[in-house]
């Protein structure tokens, strides 16, 4: 019997609408995995520069908008009460669907806690290859992001789904924040200490999965890196107040891509020492053994030209551009609570409090690694 138009083939076998005799291997749906699928910093800006309207007269009470490609809008309801609404989707990263719905989640919600502010509600974002993949592993991935959403304590209220012959699911946010303790990505002070919350190699990780060479252990650690809320990063940062002068969530752009914005908004030049910058274990083999993103590749050539690489190897330039999805937060602070931030991201259980570097005066947007 010819086999349907609507089917797909993976390893000889078919996979309906209704049942498949193996686990299906959702990232074999993905052309690039998780938020290395993004566009690239460098296309963003041109078809920005496109858009017409973008000028449209100021509301004083849109305190966070387009203008300094920030993580998150932010708008002032009252003197004591801002929304922060933001959305993130992208193809399967993993292969588990409750997985794969448990990072989009954690990953669409970071910007909320990349602002400062605490999730309230979300909403759905689906596309999926209806006569393609079963409607039970969607279900899957559903469930990953409402059991997120609740430990987020916040709530899904709905959402949206499209026929798409590629699998996508992601959430529209909405959250709160006091309007006099908003965190941006324009504040940072020159002298500041640069912390991160989370490793990176997470773009490299997820590309190994894609090409079906990533031990068990390493796509473990990499699932409990992607689905550890950046809320306690985010207490920390709240405890220490206003000696946290800008922070933004590290994912598509790559570590030195999200510092550059950071840096541009702020208009201060960074240094970043190479060695400090917490990689997760067996990484490095994986770039050795040519596991880079495309969109890895897109961001080193989007920072290069502002940024001075030293004597650092290739694989170590890839490493910090390498697309990070659900990463960790980078916090500009005070030097002279640098200490104290260390101690209090601790006690609130990120993953990491590492000091990987400093804003200096400089032209804005560059820098050097040391």
């Amino acid at each position: 019997m010819e086999e349907p138009r609507s089917a797909t083939r993976d390893r000889g076998r078919t996979i309906d609408s209704v049942t498949t005799t193996e686990p299906v291997r959702l990232t074999r749906f993905s052309h690039g995995a998780g938020c290395a699928c993004k566009l690239s910093p460098d296309d963003l800006r041109t078809v920005l520069g496109l858009v017409h309207g973008t000028d449209a007269p100021a509301d004083p009470d849109l305190l966070v908008g387009l203008d300094t490609s920030d993580d998150a809008a932010v708008y002032r309801l009252r003197d004591d009460l801002a929304v922060v609404v933001t959305t993130d989707f992208f193809t399967p990263i993993v292969d588990d669907p409750y997985d794969w719905g448990r990072i989009a989640a954690t990953n669409a919600l970071s910007d909320v806690y990349a602002m400062g502010g605490a999730p309230l509600l979300a909403l759905n974002l689906v596309a999926w290859p209806r006569e393609g993949l079963p409607f039970g592993l969607l279900a899957r991935v559903l469930d990953g992001g409402a059991d997120v959403v609740r430990a987020a304590g916040a709530l899904v209220g709905g959402g949206h789904s499209i026929d798409d012959a590629e699998p996508k699911y992601g959430l529209a946010v909405v959250g709160t924040v006091d309007p006099a303790r908003v965190l941006t990505n324009a504040g940072a002070h020159d002298g500041d200490i640069l912390v991160l919350t989370k490793p990176i190699g997470l773009g490299v990780i997820s590309t190994a999965v894609k090409r079906d060479t990533a031990t068990p252990d390493l796509v473990a650690e990499a699932v409990r890196v992607m689905t550890t809320l950046n809320a306690g990063a985010r207490d920390a940062v709240l405890e220490i107040g206003g000696a946290v002068h800008a922070a933004t969530d590290v994912t598509g752009f790559g570590l030195l891509g999200h510092l550059r914005e950071l840096l541009s908004a702020s208009g201060l030049a960074g240094e970043v020492d190479a060695a400090a910058v917490p990689v997760i274990d067996g990484v490095r083999e994986l770039v050795a053994g040519g596991m880079v993103a495309g969109g890895t590749q897109r961001n080193h050539a989007f920072v290069s030209d502002t940024t001075d690489w030293g004597s650092l190897p290739d694989a170590d330039q890839l490493l910090l551009a390498d697309a990070q999805t659900s990463g960790g937060l980078l916090i500009a602070v005070a030097a002279d609570r640098a200490g104290d931030l260390v101690e209090a991201l601790a006690r609130h259980d990120a993953l990491t409090a590492a000091v990987i570097g400093r804003c200096v005066a400089g032209r804005a947007g560059t820098i050097a690694i040391t």
